[in-house]
């Protein structure tokens, strides 16, 4: 990226290095409560200077939940319960709000791929609903974290695919259709599964009840999206404002809900924080490689290893966050998918610059094609 011709970027760059430097400088001196301001301006003007430029433009979102969740850590007060109201009581209703928004977005036709793509749709669900919670599993035990803190670690593993996956899927060059349908199949099977998957691996750390568990995801997921995919056969395209609305309110949503889970959970953050952020980052990493080599290895197509990959990887951390709230346990087991939401953000984008310089051999579906099946 080069700045010499730009003058505001330049002038963006040399701020936020300075404000950087002040970080670093506070915080080696022990003055890291005073760093707040100083650290939540480097976020913002991170996120200002990177919207300049198209390379960069794809990290922007995350730096912005960046800068929420720094002022959440350094002033959790208005995000936990100003004037007497619990904010998480918002929780649920915002995951609704991000289901139904991934209900107008879909339609019908993205349930086609189980009759198109029997073997990629069957393979990809099972590596996602294996390999991640065994993975979870396996650091929580590892890493030895608090009980209701590897619940979490484990609950995350054992969500859905992540509604960002779509995106990245068709930034990477992979195969957009077999995506669109593992998000869709694996969110109507996280109902199911995710309850089971808890009490199987969770149920030594905290007392899970499955039954309650499936109502509560079935609130939050199946009657959203069934009332969105009812939007979306007769209203879509009719109520153009709405139709731009719903994308940039579901991260708006994500946004503030973890803002909230990392306020109410502070105390426990600040504790295992960063031991936190390198399990989510180990999660992630194994999901990308363990998913994308499986799938080399009984020989599928480049594009398919690469979808399977980026699903397998990306887990629907709202939703994961909004299960721990319906368990009154949002500060612990709420923490682990706060942080591996931004985590997944920023590898994702990652990986899919990546593959996007290398596209696979014989591709035939066109980038225009894509990506008007993504936003359809």
């Amino acid at each position: 990226m080069s700045f010499s011709s730009n003058k505001p970027s330049l002038f963006m760059a040399i701020v936020a290095a300075v404000l950087l430097l002040v970080n670093i400088i506070l915080f080696s001196t022990g003055n890291t409560t005073k760093a707040g301001p100083f650290m939540i301006a480097f976020w913002a003007v991170l996120a200002i200077l990177f919207n300049r430029h198209t390379a960069t433009k794809g990290f922007v979102y995350t730096l912005m939940i960046f800068t929420a969740v720094t002022t959440a850590l350094f002033y959790p007060q208005p995000f936990t319960k100003p004037n007497g109201w619990d904010l998480s009581l918002l929780i649920t209703p915002l995951i609704q709000v991000i289901m139904f928004g991934m209900g107008t977005s879909m339609s019908l036709r993205d349930f086609y791929g189980v009759v198109k793509m029997p073997a990629g749709v069957f393979i990809g669900i099972t590596c996602h609903f294996t390999i991640m919670p065994l993975v979870g599993l396996l650091l929580a035990t590892t890493l030895r974290f608090p009980p209701e803190i590897a619940a979490g670690v484990i609950l995350i593993g054992s969500a859905p695919c992540g509604m960002a996956s779509n995106v990245i899927s068709y930034l990477a060059r992979a195969n957009l259709a077999l995506s669109v349908t593992l998000t869709a199949v694996s969110t109507l099977l996280a109902p199911f599964l995710t309850p089971l998957l808890m009490q199987w691996l969770a149920g030594n750390y905290i007392e899970i009840s499955v039954q309650k568990m499936m109502w509560d995801i079935a609130k939050m997921v199946i009657i959203p999206v069934a009332g969105g995919l009812v939007f979306n056969h007769f209203l879509s395209g009719r109520i153009g404002w709405l139709d731009k609305l719903m994308p940039k309110l579901s991260m708006a949503a994500i946004a503030f809900i973890i803002v909230i889970i990392t306020a109410h959970g502070r105390e426990s953050l600040l504790n295992v924080g960063l031991l936190l952020v390198l399990a989510g980052l180990a999660h992630n990493l194994a999901g990308y490689t363990l998913g994308y080599w499986f799938c080399r290895l009984i020989r599928m197509k480049e594009q398919d290893c690469r979808t399977i990959a980026i699903e397998v990887g990306m887990q629907n951390g709202g939703l994961a966050s909004a299960i721990a709230k319906e368990m009154g346990k949002i500060a612990t087991v709420g923490l682990a998918p706060a942080i591996f939401g931004p985590v997944m953000n920023i590898t994702g984008s990652l990986l899919a610059s990546w593959w996007h310089r290398r596209p696979p051999e014989g591709t035939e579906e066109s980038e225009a094609v894509a990506e008007a099946a993504i936003f359809q």
